[in-house]
């Protein structure tokens, strides 16, 4: 079975005659980055430029740079105002609103959290004599958190930016939302210098504007979780396969968060990297993905990680009252029965066809 997902508005203007498509790419965040472009003429000193956009938000907002302007922050005495970049403060502001959205389901300040669990930059899960939180420690990092309040002044306009306080300890994690907002920069960067047509990449997360030079939009498939196990013996019931979903990636930006990704197991227990800052422990609601379409891939990026944390009962209601395309992915008996599929009303909506 395969379903379409189609944007509700469409520009029908089209690449001008003649133009290919030119693809530049490189590593940064850890990951590759891709971008392709519908056009005739575009420079390759497009490359550099792209890389550049990218190295600066590095500069500003990566915990795993120790010079990042949000190491500094990290490392800041306590009660002490920290001076924040223009992108660097627009960004923490969109992560602390999707924080408050979501109940704190998603948390930009749970970095600390994030770090004890294995998945940060140092004493990582993967390194020896690494364990896992137990019940007092889990208790003690939740006190934490709960007693440190981020605060955020804007400043004067025009030139941006802003100050946020370091109550004493706090720990920014922006990894949730640098990704997608990476994207988002690299297209805008691309529209400012007259480019319309191109699909852009950053760990997975994607978005696409205009046309191919063949008139199609950009189709992207989403994001699949590993294959179901099927049963050692026939006579049981064998894992149902999910159906293949393709979007025309027009105008829109897609970013799925999946705990199949990066996880460890410890004692027989599997702890995914998706953290609850609300539990200070790794997440355990059979959710195995949840997939946003959004037109800002900074958006889908926060929102696919908060949804995960929501699980499918808050997530899907959260979803259809903010009016966010959202897919959810579920194990069935932890995934080796298969999975199911679930849609918000907003991604019902961009249903085109369904056919065998």
């Amino acid at each position: 079975m395969r379903l379409t997902l189609i944007p509700h508005q469409i520009s029908e203007l089209a690449p001008p005659d003649g133009a290919a498509i030119h693809s530049f790419g490189g590593l940064s965040m850890g990951t590759s980055w891709s971008v392709l472009v519908a056009d005739k003429g575009v420079p390759q000193a497009l490359q550099q430029q792209l890389q550049q956009q990218l190295d600066r938000v590095v500069a500003e907002m990566s915990h795993w740079e120790a010079g990042s302007d949000l190491g500094r922050f990290n490392r800041a005495a306590p009660g002490s105002w920290q001076a924040l970049p223009p992108a660097f403060f627009d960004v923490l502001s969109f992560a602390m609103q999707v924080a408050r959205e979501s109940g704190g389901a998603y948390d930009p300040c749970a970095g600390a959290i994030v770090n004890a669990w294995g998945f940060g930059p140092a004493g990582r899960h993967d390194q020896p004599g690494f364990v896992a939180p137990d019940a007092a420690r889990i208790a003690a990092l939740r006190a934490e958190r709960a007693a440190q309040v981020l605060r955020l002044e804007p400043g004067p306009v025009p030139h941006g930016g802003g100050r946020a306080l370091q109550p004493g300890g706090l720990q920014l994690d922006l990894s949730a939302v640098a990704k997608g907002y990476s994207v988002d920069r690299l297209a805008h960067s691309l529209l400012a210098q007259g480019w319309r047509h191109f699909l852009v990449e950053v760990g997975g997360e994607l978005r696409g504007a205009g046309m191919k030079p063949d008139g199609q939009p950009w189709w992207v498939a989403l994001e699949q979780p590993p294959a179901a196990q099927p049963p050692a013996s026939t006579a049981e019931p064998q894992p149902e396969p999910l159906p293949q979903i393709a979007l025309a990636l027009h105008g829109l930006s897609v970013a799925t968060s999946g705990d199949y990704r990066r996880y460890f197991l410890q004692d027989g227990t599997r702890f995914a990297h998706t953290i609850d800052p609300r539990s200070a422990a790794p997440i355990a609601n059979q959710l195995a993905a949840v997939t946003v379409v959004h037109p800002h891939c900074m958006a889908a990026d926060a929102w696919s990680t908060a949804l995960t944390v929501l699980g499918l009962e808050q997530g899907m209601a959260l979803a259809d009252r903010l009016g966010l395309a959202a897919r959810f992915v579920v194990r069935q008996d932890g995934g080796a029965v298969g999975y199911t599929e679930h849609l918000s009303g907003p991604m019902r909506g961009m249903l085109d066809e369904e056919q065998d």
